[in-house]
């Protein structure tokens, strides 16, 4: 196998796409973080966790994909605070006791030369929820009969709710505003204390930062609603605190729905632009575009028209005009694609999910099928027997011609 590219890509997009630097095993350096490649696992969540404490399902999940050699292993979605939890499965960050079984992994993934991020999450009014196999619809009597799982109050930036049958929010106060923003400066400097190195902000899906910026959901008549720079106010504050906060060494991400998915009267991929310059300007590394979700429970899907590769204009649109540097995900399952995602310009990073769960080698996979050796990255008990297999089957095909 030919080596892998050993020039570093320096933080900052590039005018025109580096083809000739750029493919999905070249390094990328964001602040002082250094990415051996550009294959990100996506958080998902894993409802799991027991008063949002990691087990051993979380060691487990999240290990093995940094043995696998991807770059950066995200989290699930974790909870700034107990009622910003989706479900009672949720993993959280709102109290000092957490951190201690995060930093036992964090030490993990960084032990296997990846990188250990978080997704900071408030679930909003898409709280209090049940898991997605007990029903994936809003807690109610059978929950609590059936697990002791009872309903809590939601509240979101109007009383809008999610569907008929869900839970009413209830609207938030400027006080409350501003305690939720102290969770998140909380929640950000216990994973810095726990040892992750990327913080991701979790403005999608339908949860509290995106109720926020969309007009389906904020009907607020302060400053933090009507035009898109009201909607836009609060997540903005948010991404202020945090960064200030947040180790200045270490990136900031923020994942974003690029389109609501609901009609044309909600979030649009031109919102989406300039909320994208809007978080450059205040110090956000890198723009995660995912999309949809807004008004549909969490784990439904797609709300939109999915094939592969289907979000990645959003990445490209939002990398070109905004000159940050993004993320594509969604239904990338090949390594070609992937890699021409990176060398076309359209994305810096590509994340994988579910196809990572099918295969958590996926890298090694990539790797073998895009020429790059990824064997000098990964443990040595893994790589000894598996550049030996790798040697057998060149030999295999060059022999038979496969």
């Amino acid at each position: 196998m030919s080596s892998t590219c050993n020039s570093e890509i320096a933080a900052g997009v590039p005018d025109e796409p580096q083809v000739n630097e750029a493919h999905l095993f070249a390094p990328l350096s964001l602040r002082d973080v250094r990415l051996r490649n550009r294959v990100v696992i996506s958080p998902m969540c894993q409802y799991v966790a027991e008063e949002g404490f990691a087990c051993q399902w979380h060691d487990v999940h999240l290990g093995k994909f940094a043995q696998g050699g991807a770059a950066l292993v995200m989290t699930e979605a974790t909870a700034v605070s107990r009622d910003g939890r989706i479900t009672y499965g949720d993993l959280g960050i709102w109290s000092d006791e957490h951190t201690s079984g995060l930093s036992r992994i964090c030490r993990f993934i960084e032990s296997q030369g990846a990188v250990a991020g978080i997704q900071l999450s408030h679930a909003g009014r898409k709280g209090s929820a049940q898991r997605p196999w007990h029903g994936n619809g809003p807690l109610g009597t059978a929950d609590v009969q059936q697990r002791g799982e009872r309903p809590w109050q939601v509240f979101a930036p109007s009383a809008v709710p999610v569907h008929e049958q869900w839970h009413t929010p209830r609207e938030l106060t400027a006080t409350d505003l501003e305690t939720v923003a102290q969770q998140w400066e909380a929640a950000a400097l216990r994973a810095a204390r726990a040892g992750f190195r990327v913080v991701e902000l979790h403005c999608a899906h339908g949860y509290l930062l995106h109720q926020f910026l969309s007009p389906a959901t904020n009907l607020r008549r302060d400053e933090y609603g009507g035009d898109l720079a009201g909607r836009m106010r609060y997540p903005l504050e948010i991404v202020e605190r945090v960064r200030a906060v947040w180790p200045a060494h270490l990136p900031l991400f923020v994942r974003i729905s690029a389109v609501d998915g609901s009609d044309d009267t909600g979030w649009s991929l031109d919102d989406s632009v300039r909320f994208a310059a809007e978080l450059s300007k205040r110090g956000v590394e890198v723009v995660d575009c995912s999309s949809g979700g807004l008004m549909r429970p969490a784990m439904s899907g797609p709300t939109l028209m999915a094939y592969p590769g289907y979000q990645v204009p959003y990445a490209s649109r939002v990398r070109r005009e905004v000159g940050v540097r993004t993320i594509a995900v969604g239904l990338i399952q090949e390594p070609a694609q992937a890699d021409e995602i990176v060398r076309s310009g359209d994305a810096d990073l590509v994340a994988i999910g579910r196809e990572a769960l099918w295969n958590p080698n996926w890298p090694m996979r990539a790797a073998y099928e895009l020429g790059y050796d990824l064997f000098s990255e990964i443990a040595d008990s893994y790589s000894f027997h598996l550049s030996k297999r790798a040697a057998v089957l060149k030999s295999l095909e060059k022999k038979f011609s496969f």
